[in-house]
C-alpha cells in the first residue's frame, strides 16, 4: 500500500502548476474555504498536530483527471 502524502495549501499550488494549472494564493483560499452548509471545494482539513489545511496529493490529482475524464466523456461529437 502507497503511504499518503500530505501537503499544505503552498504545496498544492506547486503541484497543480506543474500540471499546468496555475491558481493566484487567493483562489486557492477559496477553495479551502467552507461554504454555507460547511463544505470545501476540495477535500481539505485541518492537520490536528500542526493546525494547518492539508490535502493528500494523490487525492488532489485524481480530483483534477477525474473532472478531465468526465468534460471527455460529455463531449459532443465531432461533426
Amino acid at each position: 500500500m502507497k503511504q499518503p502524502c500530505y501537503i499544505d495549501l503552498d504545496e498544492a499550488r506547486q503541484v497543480l502548476a506543474q500540471m499546468g494549472i496555475e491558481l493566484t494564493p487567493r483562489q486557492m483560499k477559496r477553495a479551502t474555504d467552507k461554504d454555507g452548509a460547511g463544505r470545501r471545494k476540495l477535500p481539505f482539513f485541518i492537520d490536528p498536530i500542526e493546525h494547518r489545511l492539508k490535502i493528500e496529493r494523490d487525492t488532489l490529482i485524481r480530483i483534477y483527471l477525474t473532472r478531465q475524464i468526465e468534460a471527455e466523456k460529455n463531449c459532443r461529437p465531432l461533426q
